[in-house]
């Protein structure tokens, strides 16, 4: 679709390397509308993601995320089903941040699924506002600031999250920086798998079933009985260890951790890379064959019962940081190589 540019937004668009000499759009460009209660990321002309924070969801994601060439990476249930995706854990949607124990409360699994009467055993992370939005040619920076509270409304943590989209050639970054800060007397994060950053990916990404499962059918409706069916279902996990497929990689701690996948002939990796100065470094992974990707720095016991347990307390007005880096690459998988170079990157 083309886009049409008034004389000053041209100017001010050129101004910002956003727009060639050739009419092309390049580098990274930001909207918001908060009537959509949303923000759209793109890059190069291309919609990359959008942060979204919807009155029915129990937290704000980046869903959906397309590569460079416009192949969509994330599941679509359970906001837009598509045919033969999997029935299950209507809480992950897209690229999300949270837990699941955080002063007994469980952050990770809310969703529209819990009965009323379960939701007091829950939390919620509340959308407040946006505070810095720029694109710009070498990147778009995106800062928000968000509320995690109990079911009465009650704030526990105050998160200020700044994401950093990039993108060149073949691949697509986003570098997230997240602050907690405990508004309450004393703010635990107690050992629990439920964490902390975390993918739902494509059909193409899931190792292929040896069970019978419950999947959409070409409607995007629910089937009535369970297939097994592992058309186009060819991901591989990959670990900084030299691990691979979820029983390799799952509970292991790494630096980084990628999926990899064959879609529309596009060859596909996505990866999440730790921090070393993030809490729990190296992370755990918990990293599903169905389809749920996810690195931990929060757990330990968690995934393997020998370690010792992770405990994290944060009293009124401190603060933890917690870095990570998500990577979406095409046309070619990445190596490990490629992985360990943006791994020292984030030094």
């Amino acid at each position: 679709m083309k886009r049409h540019f008034s004389n000053i937004a041209l100017l001010c668009a050129l101004l910002a390397g956003i727009v060639c000499c050739d009419g092309q759009e390049r580098g990274v460009r930001l909207t918001v509308d908060e009537d959509l209660r949303k923000a759209d990321v793109y890059i190069d002309g291309k919609l990359f993601t959008s942060y979204i924070y919807p009155a029915d969801m129990e937290k704000p994601v980046l869903y959906p995320v397309y590569t460079a060439r416009g192949t969509v990476v994330t599941r679509g249930f359970p906001r837009d089903p598509r045919a033969a995706e999997r029935v299950d854990h209507p809480h992950h949607v897209g690229i999300w941040f949270n837990f699941g124990d955080v002063n007994g409360l469980d952050f990770w699994n809310n969703s529209f699924a819990i009965p009323e009467s379960h939701k007091p055993r829950y939390g919620a992370i509340r959308h407040r506002a946006f505070t810095y939005v720029r694109g710009g040619r070498d990147a778009g920076e995106l800062t928000v600031a968000c509320d995690w509270v109990d079911h009465a409304g009650t704030t526990l943590l105050e998160e200020t999250t700044r994401f950093i989209f990039k993108g060149k050639g073949s691949w697509r970054l986003i570098d997230r920086t997240t602050v907690l800060t405990a508004r309450h007397d004393s703010v635990v994060f107690t050992d629990n798998k439920e964490g902390l950053i975390a993918i739902r990916v494509d059909r193409a990404f899931e190792e292929p079933a040896d069970r019978p499962e419950m999947l959409l059918d070409a409607d995007g409706r629910p089937g009535d009985r369970p297939v097994v069916c592992n058309e186009g279902v060819n991901g591989v996990y990959r670990n900084s260890e030299g691990l691979e497929k979820e029983s390799g990689v799952w509970g292991k701690p790494a630096r980084w951790v990628s999926l990899s996948a064959e879609k529309n002939d596009e060859q596909i990796t996505l990866a999440i890379l730790d921090h070393p100065s993030n809490p729990g470094y190296p992370a755990h992974a918990h990293a599903r064959g169905y389809g749920l990707f996810s690195v931990n720095n929060l757990g330990s016991r968690a995934y393997n019962p020998s370690s010792p347990p992770f405990r994290l307390t944060l009293k009124r007005g401190e603060t933890v940081t917690l870095r990570h880096c998500i990577a979406v690459k095409t046309d070619g998988f990445a190596t490990d190589d490629e992985l360990n170079a943006l791994a020292a990157e984030m030094k």
